[in-house]
């Protein structure tokens, strides 16, 4: 009896020597999970792991990123400088050609248009060119240019959407990248700092996208906003012309008469 007592001594203090060990084990793995946790937050991605991310194809996606931020904030001042309406329709053209033909003065309104050139300018010389061919071809070549001048407006204005289209494409070309990169830095790494390496990786791919899209809001917003100005600037101009040039239909009537 006094055997079995023993033995089963020695078996339950076996049995508490290993729990022991096993619950040191698990508190000091415990504690450098907590360590690498706390490192890992404390120790976040810096700006120059965000732009190179050891990656050659990410730095130059970020350049192109770079590149197109520029290219917007540009194309939004010289769209704000060129889309005035003092500088596609001048009052002191309009003045000018106004008196001129009232007084049936052709030279002198071509002068004035010459003298100040400006979409209206342009139009109102594609008008005076076709005077002598009747007052419906006046129109035509009114239209043509008005056209003709709307297109070489929206020219840079164009550009301005084109960045607004390319800067989210880019941003998700550098997220992928970036998403390729962290899985494939996976394959090297073991225990608990694999999902602090992977939670990284993939905020640092993110930025990509999150840039791009601060680009584009307000290059497509402004894209818009010119579009539309620039447009009823245009027909507003196209108006003014035929306004101007009605007085050349009289006179043709008076001399048909």
């Amino acid at each position: 009896m006094t055997g079995k007592i023993k033995n089963l001594t020695a078996r339950v203090m076996v049995f508490g020597s290993m729990a022991m060990t096993s619950a040191l084990t698990f508190a000091q793995e415990a504690e450098e999970v907590a360590g690498d946790g706390v490192e890992a937050t404390a120790s976040g991605p810096g700006f120059w792991d965000i732009i190179y991310g050891n990656s050659l194809i990410n730095l130059l996606i970020w350049c192109m990123i770079f590149a197109t931020s520029f290219a917007a904030v540009w194309l939004i001042i010289d769209s704000i400088i060129k889309v005035k309406r003092e500088k596609l329709i001048p009052e002191g053209v309009v003045e000018g050609v106004r008196a001129a033909l009232e007084e049936g003065d052709l030279d002198g309104a071509f002068q004035t248009c010459e003298a100040n050139p400006s979409p209206l300018s342009t139009i109102l010389l594609a008008g005076f060119g076709n005077v002598t061919e009747g007052f419906e071809v006046i129109q035509e070549a009114v239209a043509s240019s008005a056209e003709m001048e709307s297109e070489k407006l929206m020219q840079h204005v164009n550009y301005l959407n084109l960045c607004g289209q390319i800067a989210p494409m880019l941003g998700l070309m550098g997220t992928v990248v970036g998403m390729v990169a962290a899985f494939s830095g996976l394959a090297s790494t073991t225990g608990a700092a694999k999902a602090a390496l992977l939670a990284r990786s993939i905020s640092t791919a993110l930025w990509t996208t999150c840039i791009g899209l601060l680009i584009s809001v307000p290059a497509v917003l402004a894209f818009t906003l010119v579009k539309n100005y620039a447009t009823r600037l245009i027909l507003e101009s196209e108006a003014t012309v035929l306004d101007l040039i009605k007085v050349l239909r009289n006179a043709e009537v008076e001399e048909e008469a």
